[in-house]
């Protein structure tokens, strides 16, 4: 049998536009001689819906569109995923057409997504279905990986459709479960998977055919749209699957998940408040590739304590990245402030108070900018700052979207040397100087906060690993410095609860990945 595989990028709700891919990639599978073509989880709604998923009218407007499809699909058999309405409740759902008419439905049992459980009805799971002369195991979702699938010795072929997002590590372990589970089963395998980014999720693609030795004999392409054909009666060759480079991964992630934010949304220009540290430059950079350098501005607002360095640096990011860019010194702006405010204060010392002043004046300035101009501004900061509060609500907090939100600082360096290494627009002095806030005279990071090796060691094993004080202590960790980090984690999450949408790149991404409750005794914890 002659199989097609069409690896695309959906919007949510745009019926028309998904029915028209869909039915591009029928006829190109057809003119190709394929028998059967497949589409991923949920194609013709675009995922993840949410309380769509529950809405009259947009399920309605699912099956119209099935429908349409299945008129266009004679001479072919298909499977496509949608949700589905059932018995007063809403299932993801793989609709099975033959000769231009939807002859089965195969629900998925297990719902195991944060961002479907409260949305999304649990149906009987993998069915198998004769096509052509194959029997074929379709399951949806996370079915997949429920142990113990008893597909029967008669099975051919294991037909997964997906709709997996993007994290650290995912795909070359994807893989290896795929290429294991065909070993097992002695069934030949395809996965199909999304592509594109949805608001803050990115799905990365990387569709596969395995043999029933375990082998992969077609990868389709990574965070790219991707069609081929693959005949199942062959002897294909194995193909090595490529090494997985980390930081290549996400950047290609937040490429595709900066563009579809803006194309998906009708944006086209986005502001940056550049600092001359390596967030704003990294965030910088890849908007000017993935929107163009006419469509990026940039806004430098140095006060009296930002170093001359930090202006330099930001001039010559702008520079090398051939954006308009102005400055604006704050200087005048927070004196009147502080001026207004301070008989208030009752002669209490600089402190933070005046620090996060400034900070909520670049905000400011960069809302105007977007409120008067149309531009989109992109939040910039990270992980680590991010996770111990080392933000200012309604400052360096403002934007519609932050791109670099879900990376540790050592990350964000770890990314852009990368970006350096294809083309190399960071200053080399934005790379090696000591991070700063500059809100104060010679501050640094540091003065709040461990080294970032050290904080993001600790983060990682805290938020991603889970582990408790003493857990990370035991690992070596300085215990009263562990406890410091726990401590500014928990309080600080009621800023975390006020931030932008954070594009996900890693297993357990804050604000979605790990919620904790605002007001709870967390002592019950050290």
């Amino acid at each position: 049998m002659r199989v097609a595989i069409a690896q695309l990028d959906y919007t949510i709700g745009d019926f028309d536009g998904n029915k028209a891919k869909i039915v591009r990639s029928i006829r190109q599978a057809k003119a190709e001689g394929a028998q059967l073509v497949i589409f991923a989880e949920q194609a013709i709604s675009g995922r993840p819906a949410y309380d769509l998923l529950n809405d009259p009218v947009f399920l309605e407007q699912c099956q119209m569109t099935l429908e349409a499809i299945a008129e266009q699909s004679a001479g072919i058999s298909v499977i496509v995923g949608l949700p589905l309405a059932v018995d007063n409740a809403t299932i993801s759902a793989a609709a099975i057409i033959k000769e231009g008419k939807v002859i089965k439905y195969i629900g998925k049992r297990h719902v195991m997504s944060r961002d479907e459980t409260l949305h999304l009805g649990n149906s009987k799971g993998f069915e198998i279905v004769r096509i052509g002369d194959m029997n074929i195991a379709v399951v949806i979702g996370s079915d997949i990986h429920i142990h113990n699938l008893d597909f029967g010795s008669d099975t051919d072929l294991i037909v997964s459709l997906k709709s997996t997002a993007y994290s650290r590590g995912v795909v070359a372990k994807r893989h290896d479960f795929y290429a294991k589970m065909a070993y097992r089963k002695h069934a030949k395998l395809i996965v199909v998977n999304h592509i594109g980014g949805q608001t803050d999720i990115v799905y990365d693609g990387w569709s596969a055919v395995f043999n029933d030795r375990g082998e992969c004999i077609s990868l389709l392409k990574g965070f790219e749209e991707d069609f081929t054909t693959v005949d199942l009666g062959a002897d294909l060759p194995a193909i090595v699957l490529p090494e997985q480079d980390k930081d290549e991964n996400v950047y290609r992630a937040i490429r595709v998940g900066l563009k579809d934010f803006f194309v998906k949304n009708g944006f086209s220009k986005a502001v940056v408040g550049i600092s001359g540290g390596i967030d704003s430059a990294v965030t910088c950079a890849l908007a000017v590739e993935v929107l163009g350098r006419e469509n990026v501005r940039g806004l430098i607002m140095p006060s009296k304590y930002s170093s001359n360095h930090s202006v330099e640096d930001s001039v010559e990011l702008a520079q090398n990245l051939g954006i308009r860019h102005d400055i604006i010194n704050i200087t005048d702006t927070y004196t009147s402030l502080r001026e207004a405010i301070t008989p208030l204060f009752e002669g209490k010392p600089f402190d933070a108070t005046e620090e996060n002043m400034q900070a909520r004046i670049h905000g400011a300035m960069l809302m105007a900018l977007s409120n008067k101009l149309g531009y989109i501004v992109l939040n910039t900061n990270n992980k680590s700052e991010s996770a111990v509060g080392y933000t200012t609500l309604y400052g360096d907090t403002v934007g519609s979207f932050c791109i670099l939100g879900d990376l540790y600082k050592t990350e964000v360096y770890s990314l852009a040397r990368y970006i350096n290494r294809r083309n190399r627009v960071i200053p080399e002095n934005t790379l090696t100087k000591a991070p700063s806030a500059e809100l104060r005279p010679e501050q640094k990071d540091t003065d709040s906060l461990p080294e970032y090796e050290l904080l993001d060691a600790i983060l990682y094993r805290l938020i991603e690993e889970n582990q408790s004080v003493d857990e990370i202590a035991t690992a070596g960790f300085d215990y009263d410095t562990v406890k410091k980090v726990y401590t500014l984690f928990i309080k600080n999450g009621y800023k975390r609860y006020q931030t932008p949408p954070v594009l996900r790149l890693s297993t357990v991404t804050l604000g979605k990945g790990k919620i904790l409750p605002l007001t709870y005794d967390f002592s019950c914890l050290l």
